[in-house]
């Protein structure tokens, strides 16, 4: 009778284990399924903005300013590119800045149009494209802008002249704009504008020095 009774109470002890160790096994999945689903991104608000699209004050300033300044230089290259006798490697130059800014001006639209922004800087004194009529002595500060008067000096210059004052105030007009690429590339937040600020910067100091050596040969 007692062998019974204790090998009853031995098959009631192990039978309490297993279902102990069940137990303990089921707690564990599901704890790992609650961390699981809570680490899913599905579990992520969809409302949430991408941080691509992420932009903030020196962006709009960057493309605000920028597309101007890209446009003064397209007016510049058109004026080089309407004249007779200039020298082929300055004609070339000029057809470069074109062919590569102009998609960037579409470009910075884009974004503007994107962000809900306009086009035109609200602040006084921004970068703006030469207009007929505007007195614009005050732009070349800090931007590179030509003024009126630089604008109808270029229209009015021919040949050899017109070649050097082209790429004397090129060069004006490149570092202004690298300044401007150096600000977004500090203080901007849309990758897609640091990365064109970055490009900026490299190319235009790049045909600085070609225009300062063209420039020594003319």
């Amino acid at each position: 009778m007692q062998t019974r009774r204790l090998s009853a109470a031995l098959a009631a002890a192990v039978a309490a284990a297993v279902t102990l160790s069940a137990c303990s096994s089921l707690g564990t999945e599901t704890q790992a399924a609650a961390t699981t689903v809570a680490a899913s991104p599905a579990a992520t608000s969809p409302s949430a903005p991408a941080v691509d699209d992420a932009h903030n004050d020196a962006d709009v300033t960057f493309a605000q300013g920028m597309i101007p300044h890209h446009q003064q230089a397209v007016e510049m290259s058109d004026m080089l590119l309407a004249k007779q006798g200039i020298d082929p490697k300055v004609v070339s130059l000029a057809n470069e800045i074109k062919a590569a800014q102009a998609p960037e001006i579409e470009q910075m639209q884009g974004w503007l149009s994107q962000w809900g922004v306009s086009t035109t800087p609200s602040s006084p004194g921004s970068a703006m494209p030469s207009m007929p009529g505007h007195d614009m002595s005050g732009m070349s500060s800090g931007h590179g802008m030509m003024s009126e008067q630089d604008m109808a000096a270029l229209n009015n210059a021919r040949g050899v002249e017109a070649s050097r004052l082209f790429l004397s105030q090129m060069i004006e007009h490149h570092q202004g704009a690298i300044a401007m690429g150096q600000t977004e590339i500090d203080s901007g937040q849309f990758p897609q504008a640091i990365t064109l600020a970055r490009s900026i910067v490299s190319s235009q100091q790049q045909e600085i020095t070609t225009m300062q050596g063209m420039l020594a040969t003319l």
